[in-house]
């Protein structure tokens, strides 16, 4: 799944989404589900790593003077 990588966080989010909806549904046969989950975590970490990668962007951006800190999304100030 190597192509995987050069989707957008979009349209890996829709392809996640279809996964779900297919295994939600209940009659897919195992064999076929299982590769299914499979291609679902993998488009959950392509997920994640762009999220990851946006947050460190964003830390750099807001940090004034260029030093690390920690930021997270989660927080509230």
């Amino acid at each position: 799944m190597t192509n995987e990588k050069k989707l957008s966080f979009e349209d890996a989010m829709t392809k996640l989404e279809q996964i779900v909806d297919k295994l939600e549904e209940g009659d897919v046969p195992l064999e076929e589900a299982i590769t299914f989950y499979k291609e679902g975590m993998e488009l959950s970490k392509i997920c994640h790593d762009k999220l990851k990668s946006v947050e460190e962007q964003l830390t750099q951006i807001i940090t004034e003077d260029g030093r690390k800190e920690n930021f997270s999304i989660d927080e509230e100030e």
